[in-house]
């Protein structure tokens, strides 16, 4: 239940959530060599569409499931977001994505907070961007780039078995997954990397790198 209480949706939220992620000191990854710079966004907002101040109601944050036909991690989980076109800022690419895939279409202002790079296997440096949604906020998924979108709790992060680290044959990093009730499944690296890093720091106020995980194999291509 206190789980619950320190989740809901409120401005009280925000604020901490804020707070504690312009206290953490992000790790840029500019020497990173060799990688295509990419941006994403976790978005919070409201798990119900209507909701008052003596009902009120838990926050989430959305996820995608990858349209089929993409290139490259089709069918794959992944937060919304994409690569840098030219002459964009990073903050710019997070929310020109959100807008492209979900049709959210937010202000420079709602980003409040970022976490560290993430490189990938595939050849990425992901910047991840913490977007505090407004209520009212619909997503329309762009069937091009996006087959379905959950909306997930905040709770379901800070549940003491959603983290599952793990080793493969494959590598000698740890590889992190993160199970979520409302998936009835799981979430892989490197989305689930970017979210436990947000569940370490903006919920529970712990300073976690997370560049030392590795992805699934079937996650490199």
């Amino acid at each position: 239940m206190q789980a619950l209480r320190e989740t809901q949706y409120t401005d009280r939220l925000q604020a901490r959530i804020e707070a504690r992620l312009a206290r953490f000191e992000v790790m840029h990854g500019e020497d990173a060599r060799g990688l295509k710079r990419a941006a994403v966004a976790i978005v919070i907002l409201p798990l119900e569409q209507t909701f008052t101040d003596s009902q009120p109601t838990q926050a989430a944050f959305l996820l995608t499931a990858r349209a089929e036909r993409l290139n490259a991690h089709a069918r794959q989980l992944a937060l919304p977001g994409g690569r840098v076109d030219a002459g964009e800022t990073l903050e710019e690419t997070a929310l020109r994505e959100l807008k492209e895939e979900l049709g959210i279409a937010v202000a420079p202002g709602t980003i409040i907070g970022r976490l560290d790079d993430y490189p990938t296997r595939s050849g990425y440096l992901i910047s991840p961007f913490v977007v505090w949604a407004p209520p009212g906020t619909v997503a329309v998924p762009n069937e091009a780039e996006v087959r379905s979108v959950f909306r997930i709790p905040l709770a379901e992060l800070r549940r003491p078995d959603a983290p599952e680290i793990f080793s493969i044959p494959e590598s000698d990093r740890p590889v992190v997954r993160l199970r979520l009730p409302t998936l009835n499944g799981a979430v892989n690296a490197p989305t689930a990397a970017v979210l436990y890093q947000f569940r370490e720091v903006a919920l529970e106020d712990r300073s976690t790198r997370v560049e030392h995980f590795d992805q699934p194999a079937w996650a490199w291509r």
